[in-house]
C-alpha cells in the first residue's frame, strides 16, 4: 500500500516550483494531491498534468492572504472529499531590499502571504483535523527560519515565526493527532531564487557568480544548491502518518545533509 494512499493532501502555491514538486511526489504516493494557488488556471494546470500521469488531483484557487477564500477553499474540499488529511503551506513570495529602503507595503505583503496564510489555512483545517483525529500540517520555512540574510528583513522574519506557529499547533495538536513541523531549505534554485541573484548583485555590489557562492551556498558543506527531492523527501516524512507530533521541531535542509 503506497504511502499516502487515499489521504488528501493540500499544497498551498504548488502551481509551480517547490509547491509543484510537492503535488506530484505526493500523488505518485497514492494520495489526492489538491493544487491550492492564487490562479485556478494554473493549479488546473498542475492538476490535469499529475492526472495525466495516472495520479490524483484537484485544483482550488486560494489567495492565502485572504480569510474568506481560505475559507471557501477549505470548505470546497472537505464537501468534495469529506476530510483533509494533510496540509503543506508553501506559498511564498520574495522582495529584496535593504531595511532602511524596505517599503511598509511590502513588508505586509510578505507577511501577508508567508505567516498570515500559514495561519488562516491552518486555523481552516484544524477543525476537520480535529473532527477526524488525525492531521499533519507540514509549514515549508527555509534557512532564513533560522539564520538572516541582508536585504530579507521581512521574508526571515516570517520565515522565523513558522516555527513559533508549529510549536502551538504542536503542543495544541497532540492531544488530537495532529503534528506540526517545519522544514527549512537551503536556496533551491528554483524562479524565485533565480530572480533574487542579480538583484542582490545589484545592492551588495558584487558579481551574480559572487551572489551565489558567497551568499547563498557560504554555509553549505558541499558548495551546492538544495534539490526540490530533497526538499520533497523531508516534507513527505513528516506528513506521513508514522511521522510524530514533534513540539514545533524543524528540519535544517541544506545540499546532502539534515540536521534536527
Amino acid at each position: 500500500m503506497a504511502r499516502f494512499e487515499n489521504r488528501i493532501a493540500l499544497v498551498t502555491g504548488a502551481a509551480s516550483g517547490i509547491g509543484k514538486r510537492l503535488a506530484e511526489r505526493f500523488a505518485a504516493e497514492g494520495a489526492v494531491a489538491v493544487i491550492a494557488d492564487l490562479k485556478l488556471d494554473a493549479a488546473q494546470a498542475t492538476a490535469d498534468e499529475i492526472v495525466a500521469k495516472g495520479g490524483k488531483a484537484y485544483a482550488v484557487v486560494m489567495d492565502v492572504s485572504e480569510e474568506e477564500q481560505v475559507g471557501k477553499a477549505i470548505d470546497e474540499v472537505v464537501a468534495h472529499f469529506g476530510r483533509i488529511d494533510v496540509l503543506v503551506s508553501n506559498a511564498g513570495i520574495q522582495i529584496v531590499k535593504p531595511l532602511v529602503d524596505f517599503g511598509f507595503g511590502d513588508w505586509k505583503k510578505i507577511l501577508a502571504i508567508q505567516l498570515d496564510g500559514a495561519f488562516l489555512t491552518t486555523r481552516a483545517c484544524l477543525p476537520h483535523m480535529y473532527k477526524a483525529g488525525y492531521g499533519r500540517v507540514v509549514y515549508v520555512g527555509s534557512v532564513h527560519s533560522k539564520e538572516a540574510s541582508k536585504l530579507k528583513a521581512a521574508y526571515v522574519t516570517a520565515k522565523h515565526g513558522l516555527i513559533g506557529l508549529a510549536k502551538v499547533l504542536a503542543k495544541e495538536g497532540a492531544e488530537h493527532n495532529v503534528a506540526a513541523n517545519v522544514v527549512c531549505p537551503g536556496f533551491v534554485r528554483t524562479p524565485l531564487v533565480e530572480k533574487q541573484i542579480p538583484e542582490q548583485a545589484s545592492e551588495l555590489g558584487m558579481s551574480e557568480q559572487d551572489v551565489v557562492r558567497t551568499v547563498m551556498l557560504k554555509d553549505t558543506i558541499d558548495g551546492q544548491f538544495t534539490t526540490v527531492d530533497e526538499v520533497a523527501d523531508m516534507v513527505l516524512f513528516y506528513a506521513s502518518a508514522s511521522s510524530v507530533a514533534h513540539s514545533g521541531q524543524s528540519a535544517v535542509v541544506s545540499h546532502g545533509w539534515f540536521m534536527q
